[in-house]
């Protein structure tokens, strides 16, 4: 018995407070430039109008049920006087309305609140955003603003605010996640690497490397269209081939647009294990008298190795001036960290908040240039302000 006792008297509260809660009715957000139309950006002021819990709003099926029977056009009532005369007819204390405009670079979203009984304008909001896809977010700073709460400050920061772009540390954004992708490396290199004779200093790789790892983005520029960001890519690869090729490559990195059709470039170093050893390259044949192999690679070890009987034109084990000693890649040499240039170029999709980048690059080498895609995901975090 007592139990029920609270409960109605829950409920008897709950009812009083709803009572005491003002009614408003939004209709149509008058739209320009953006891609949602009057009707959905009504429906998102509502939503929004509604979590903040200070109005009891009005059903958007109750709204269109009367207005159709009054014969309203909610394609076109935005003005004070319609308003007034619909928000009788809606029997509410309260009619909300406003548009959302895209200029140039910015998005403009104006709200204001009207009292149906005098016909006064009793409080208006307008903001200018950033041109960004995030329409929603931007309707809830608007809403709160107008009822005259605070919105999330690491929203409006990201949102809003022109002049602290992201700049500094305490508005650096982090993107990380892991990369895979495949490489593919031409000319003499790519030979060397796929050559199945390792006592000739071949790898015996398959021709495609496989690679994987995690990717490291900090963005520390963002105005508008345009980011500036610092990657760090770490990467394994050649497993396939029973190899362990670890890389790390920092990029500098800028992207245009935004959404699925933003661009991406980037440029910088990036080092790696090699083995190399040093040697030369036989046009003379002094380690062999068959043609064939004119001009094939040997070791300087294997030169002073030879048998000096046969070749006793060169009895101090020292290779003609002419021939000069050069280092390559070779499966029987040293370990070595090696180091080029990398330009990257992409896209980064986007599914909700998880970023799916995608990008081709080429490593140009003289030895051999490499040339490959990757590919990752990851999810945008808020940033963190200190």
């Amino acid at each position: 018995m007592k139990t029920k006792s609270i409960i109605a008297a829950i409920l008897f509260a709950t009812n009083i407070i709803a009572q005491t809660k003002p009614s408003v009715a939004v209709l149509n957000i008058d739209s320009k430039g953006i891609v949602n139309n009057s009707e959905e950006m009504g429906y998102l002021v509502r939503l929004e109008l509604e979590k903040t819990g200070v109005y009891t709003v009005l059903d958007k099926y109750e709204v269109k049920e009367i207005t159709t029977a009054n014969k309203i056009d909610l394609t076109n009532c935005y003005s004070k006087t319609c308003l007034i005369e619909t928000g009788k007819l809606l029997k509410v204390e309260k009619m909300l309305s406003g548009s959302v405009e895209r200029l140039g670079e910015k998005i403009v979203i104006s709200l204001r609140l009207i009292e149906v009984e005098t016909g006064k304008v009793e409080k208006t909001e307008s903001t200018e955003y950033l041109n960004l896809p995030e329409v929603q977010k931007m309707v809830a700073i608007s809403v709160k603003k107008l009822v005259g709460q605070e919105p999330d400050a690491n929203m409006v920061k990201l949102l809003v605010d022109y002049d602290i772009p992201i700049e500094s540390p305490k508005n650096t954004l982090k993107l990380n996640g892991p990369r895979m992708g495949f490489s593919y490396t031409l000319e003499e290199a790519g030979k060397i690497l796929t050559n199945p004779d390792e006592n000739k200093g071949g790898f015996n790789m398959f021709p495609v490397t496989f690679q994987f790892g995690w990717q490291q983005e900090f963005q520390y520029i963002s105005a508008g269209n345009f980011q500036a960001l610092v990657e760090n890519i770490f990467l394994i690869g050649g497993l396939e081939s029973g190899k362990f090729i670890p890389s790390y490559t920092p990029l500098l990195g800028f992207r245009f647009g935004k959404g699925n059709g933003a661009w991406e470039f980037g440029f910088g170093p990036t080092f790696r294990v090699v083995k190399r050893a040093k040697g030369f390259y036989d046009n003379d044949l002094i380690m062999s008298k068959d043609e064939d192999k004119r001009g094939e690679w040997y070791l300087t070890e294997e030169f002073r190795n030879r048998d000096t009987a046969t070749f006793n034109m060169y009895p101090n084990y020292a290779l003609p001036k002419e021939y000069s000693q050069v280092k390559r890649l070779d499966s029987r040499g040293s370990v070595e960290l090696d180091a080029g240039l990398v330009i990257a170029i992409g896209r980064t999709f986007h599914s909700g908040y998880l970023n799916i980048p995608v990008n081709i690059y080429v490593a140009p080498r003289k030895s051999g240039t490499t040339i490959g895609m990757t590919l990752g995901f990851n999810i945008q975090k808020k940033k963190k302000y200190q």
